[in-house]
C-alpha cells in the first residue's frame, strides 16, 4: 500500500467524520489512556467500543460504515460486508474502535478474515487529527486478493513506507490466526501465530503517541492494484475471537498470550 493511499484512507476519516466522532465522546474518554484488558466478545461493551456508522473514508472506499454490520455471534465479533444502499454507496461495511487510547505494550487479536477480492480486513491502532493529534498508526491488513499474506506497516507523524508482506501459511479467510505486536519506545515487534515476523529497532520508524484500537472491513472499486479487483458475490464477514492489550509489566491477559513469555 502506498503512503499516499494509506494516508488518504485515514485522513478522509478525519475530515468527514472526525468532528462527529469527537463530539460523540466525552472529554474524559478522549483523554484517557487504556489499561490492560482482554475481550472475548461475548457482547459488545459500549463503554469500551465505539461503532462507526453513517460515513465512509473517501472516494476509494465503496461502502458506508454501518452499525448494522457490527454484531457478536457465538462469542465472536463479526464485521460484515454486504449489499445495502446508503447515501451514494451500494454496500455496507463494519468498523469498531476503542474509546480510550493505549500506549506501549502487547496487542493481540485472533482473527478470521473476510473473503473476496477488493476487500481489506484490518486490525490496527491509530490516532490523528480527529483527536487533535498527528497521524500515528500500527497495522495488520489482510487483502482479499491474496488472503495467504498479511501486510504489516506503521506510520509516524503521517509518514509511512514501512510495509512488509508476511506469508500466513494458509488462507487467512479459512481459519483463525493470531496477530500480535509488541510496541516499545525503541522497538516494535510483529508476531504471526506466535512467530516473530518483523522487528523494527529504528526509533524514527516507531510511533510514540497513544492510539485507539480498530478492527475494520471495507472494500474498494479503485485500488485494484493494491487490494484486487472488486467482485461482489455474496455477504462476507471478518470474525474476531479475542482482543487483548497487556501494559508493560502487567500480568498476561490469557494463558496463550505471548505476553506470558515476554513479560
Amino acid at each position: 500500500m502506498t503512503t499516499t493511499i494509506a494516508h488518504a484512507r485515514l485522513l478522509w476519516l478525519t475530515l468527514t467524520a472526525g468532528a462527529a466522532l469527537v463530539g460523540a465522546l466525552p472529554a474524559s474518554a478522549q483523554q484517557a489512556t487504556g489499561t490492560s484488558f482482554v475481550d472475548d466478545f461475548d457482547k459488545i461493551d459500549r463503554s469500551v467500543w465505539y461503532i462507526s456508522d453513517g460515513w465512509n473514508n473517501g472516494a476509494h472506499q465503496n461502502c458506508t460504515w454501518s452499525k448494522n454490520q457490527v454484531k457478536t455471534e457465538d462469542g465472536k465479533l463479526e464485521l460484515g460486508f454486504a449489499e445495502g444502499k446508503s447515501k451514494d454507496r451500494n454496500y455496507l461495511c463494519g468498523e469498531i474502535q476503542t474509546k480510550k487510547r493505549f500506549s506501549y505494550g502487547t496487542y493481540e487479536a485472533r482473527i478470521k478474515t473476510a473473503t473476496g477480492p477488493g476487500l481489506n480486513s484490518a486490525f490496527f491502532t491509530y490516532i490523528g487529527p480527529a483527536d487533535k493529534q498527528q497521524h500515528d498508526e500500527i497495522d495488520f491488513e489482510v487483502l482479499g486478493k491474496d488472503s495467504g499474506t498479511v501486510q504489516v506497516n506503521q506510520y509516524i507523524k503521517a509518514k509511512g513506507g514501512n510495509e512488509k508482506l508476511v506469508p500466513v501459511g494458509k488462507p487467512a479467510d479459512q481459519g483463525f490466526n493470531d496477530y500480535a505486536f509488541v510496541w516499545e519506545q525503541n522497538r516494535l515487534r510483529y508476531y504471526l501465530n506466535g512467530k516473530l515476523v518483523q522487528d523494527v529497532t529504528d526509533p524514527s520508524k516507531i510511533p510514540q503517541s497513544p492510539q485507539k484500537i480498530f478492527f475494520s472491513l471495507w472494500g474498494t472499486d479503485t485500488l485494484a492494484g493494491w487490494m484486487g479487483k472488486f467482485a461482489y458475490t455474496q455477504p462476507t464477514t471478518m470474525q474476531i475471537d479475542r482482543i487483548a492489550y497487556t501494559a508493560p509489566g502487567d500480568k498476561c491477559q490469557f494463558p496463550e498470550s505471548i505476553a506470558c513469555t515476554l513479560n
